[in-house]
């Protein structure tokens, strides 16, 4: 007896995948990789003043700081903000995510973090839409107003793309914390073993941050980070510098 069934079918073609699936990989991994020119490598998120301050002296030192800006600060924030931003363009309800577009870009602490987070977003879209149109994007992005701070950008673009929230969020959180080891390890210095070190010893943290965002409102909002908060402030006044944040 001949059974069908509406599930999608894996292709050999696309190693196993749907097709649906292996674009989404795809896409992924080039919005999300170092070399998608959103100019990440220029910011370091209060970092480099961490280093000049003596919070951060060596690998143990910035993987600490760096698993709580991501359980308790900005990443789970930033993440928050993706997820809502992911629903709400999925859902083509363009009214709420206006008030998460508008929300997102309030919710920081620093001019310097603002100016980082917004022109990355800004960044993001515009090659987006430039390389990777899609329907419905260019409405998405109208409706989110003014600046687009990344990770409402992210989430948009993957919403518009059909690409799945948690893939995207958890690249997302990776690609965020391997540019902040990136910067770590150019500050302390570190070595590259050190610096995939940290990589792998945060692996649990991304995990558990990324589910803890999907499974969070914007009412779960909220920061513990006075710390990374105040060096992304002193940042701005610092001497020396060799990043903009």
């Amino acid at each position: 007896m001949l059974m069908t069934t509406s599930e999608p079918v894996a292709d050999d073609a696309h190693g196993g995948m749907t097709a649906q699936e292996s674009a989404a990989l795809y896409r992924l991994m080039t919005w999300l990789s170092p070399s998608f020119p959103v100019g990440a490598f220029s910011y370091s998120s209060g970092i480099e003043w961490a280093v000049e301050a003596g919070d951060i002296t060596d690998a143990a030192s910035l993987r600490d700081w760096l698993a709580a800006m991501l359980g308790d600060g900005s990443g789970f924030c930033d993440a928050v903000f993706l997820a809502q931003a992911h629903r709400a363009a999925s859902a083509q309800d363009t009214i709420v995510l206006r008030e998460i577009a508008e929300l997102a870009a309030a919710f920081v602490a620093s001019r310097e973090r603002q100016l980082e987070t917004a022109m990355q977003g800004r960044a993001f879209i515009e090659i987006a839409r430039a390389a990777w149109g899609c329907d419905g994007l260019d409405n998405l992005v109208t409706a989110c107003g003014g600046d687009t701070v990344y990770p409402v950008a992210v989430g948009v673009v993957s919403a518009a793309h059909a690409v799945p929230l948690a893939p995207a969020l958890h690249a997302f959180l990776h690609a965020v914390v391997s540019n902040w080891i990136s910067a770590g390890a150019r500050l302390v210095p570190l070595g590259q073993t050190d610096s995939q070190r940290i990589l792998a010893g945060l692996e649990a943290d991304v995990a558990a941050t990324a589910a803890r965002a999907r499974a969070s409102s914007l009412d779960d909002l909220g920061s513990a980070t006075f710390r990374a908060d105040l060096a992304g402030l002193r940042h701005e006044t610092q001497y020396t510098r060799l990043f903009r944040s």
